[in-house]
């Protein structure tokens, strides 16, 4: 008489969890599965740290270029026209534009008690600096109270915290600015040298940026820079910087004939479709990595099987069929993936959730900074959890551990119970 019992019914799950159970005699087969088990943790555990990890530096970096650079950028004859500022308020008044700042910005050398370093100097209205709340919102020295007012503020310049610590600067020290762009000579070009007063500090904890910038008001890089009353361009800021695509014809309209429009990701296209590229092929490789600890789980079933062939076909003459034995084995394997699944998924996100913390453990208990400024531009480790993607590799690392216990599940319901039985 047939076992009577619905598909993984609870008599199936018992004999599967029996078969999973260690045993001294099967020693070899339970050291398979714990390893099968912590090869499913580890990989998934590193896809889902390596792609928050890449989620994080993406987000970590376009944030910080936007929030320092402008999302599009104007130029065209009426933009240094004399209705410069009618242009602007019309920049303005485009859908979704924030802020159209007019900006002059060109390359100086800057000279401090240490050393003598290159910069790029960026002359803006003391109230678009306000509204640049990146900049604004992270001064650690100094202030922003009386940059571009009076004769003081108009020398009054603000630079980077890696600039300064570089050059031996702080908050009321002189720094010397040397223009290569002076005014023409008989003998030929000359260059220009003003000192002006260093006025505040800002770390937007970007190493391109702190160690490179120096923001001097508009009127003041107009006169350094021989600029008379002419801008370099207008930097516009939008709500979304994803519309930037769609915001440039409004604003094309609005800059008027000979206007020359540019968004953020024209400017850095190459940088970020190579991290999109890295992106895609290190989540490729991880995927495969997750692909070859589920084949674990075969060599596991495959001993398992041939350890319980005498209890298969048992079984079979008691009247369990071959889909019983099927699913019988198929849970014995798919456990084994879904419990290494779900512990890789608790260790991946409580890693990303303190990844900081363990940053600087492991920097205090070595004594080495290992996420330099100086190479990967940010001052820590991002992480960013994307949970449509946990959940597609949760999903994928547990479809590829039932697909992996098919082979050794059919095997074993194939079996004939009478070969089985012949020489026990």
């Amino acid at each position: 008489m047939a076992i009577g019992a619905g598909p993984f019914g609870i008599w199936e799950r018992t004999v599967a969890w029996r078969y999973l159970r260690t045993k001294r005699k099967n020693g070899g087969v339970a050291l398979i599965s714990v390893i099968s088990f912590s090869a499913v943790m580890l990989a998934v555990f590193a896809l889902i740290t390596v792609m928050s990890v890449m989620n994080g530096f993406r987000a970590e970096l376009l944030g910080r270029l936007l929030g320092f650079n402008g999302h599009i950028y104007a130029q065209g004859p009426l933009v240094n026209g004399p209705d410069r500022e009618g242009v602007i308020a019309r920049i303005k008044a485009s859908p979704g534009v924030v802020q159209a700042a007019p900006l002059v910005e060109a390359q100086a050398m800057v000279i401090g008690p240490n050393q003598v370093t290159g910069a790029i100097v960026r002359g803006v209205n003391p109230a678009d600096l306000r509204g640049m709340k990146l900049i604004s919102g992270n001064i650690k020295q100094g202030s922003l109270n009386g940059f571009g007012e009076g004769e003081y503020g108009g020398e009054m310049v603000l630079i980077g915290d890696r600039m300064a610590r570089n050059l031996g600067l702080s908050v009321g020290d002189p720094i010397t600015l040397i223009s290569p762009s002076g005014p023409a000579t008989a003998f030929g070009t000359s260059t220009r040298e003003k000192d002006y007063v260093v006025g505040g500090v800002f770390s937007v904890g970007m190493s391109q940026f702190d160690e490179s910038y120096v923001m001097m008001p508009l009127a003041q890089a107009q006169l350094f820079f021989g600029r008379d009353t002419a801008i370099d361009y207008v930097e516009v800021k939008l709500t979304d910087p994803d519309n930037a695509k769609q915001a440039k014809a409004a604003i094309e309209q609005a800059v008027g004939p000979g206007a020359f429009i540019t968004d953020w990701m024209d400017k850095n296209s190459s940088y970020f479709n190579a991290l999109q590229v890295e992106r895609k092929v290190m989540r490729l490789i991880l995927f495969f990595i997750v692909a070859i600890a589920t084949l674990n789980i075969i060599s596991g079933l495959v001993m398992l099987v041939k350890n319980k062939g005498r209890d298969i076909a048992i079984l079979r003459t008691m009247g369990a069929s071959q889909s019983s034995i099927l699913r019988i084995f198929i849970m014995a394997g798919a456990s084994i993936g879904l419990a290494g699944t779900l512990m890789g998924l608790l260790l991946g996100v409580l890693f990303c959730a303190n990844i900081t913390a363990i940053q600087n453990f492991v920097e205090w208990a070595t004594g080495t900074a290992v996420f330099s400024a100086d190479i990967y531009f940010l001052a820590h480790i991002p992480a960013k959890i994307d949970w449509v993607e946990v959940a597609g590799v949760v999903s994928i690392s547990t479809l590829m551990s039932v697909l992996a216990t098919l082979p050794p599940a059919l095997r074993a319901s194939r079996l004939d119970p009478v070969e089985a039985l012949r020489y026990e």
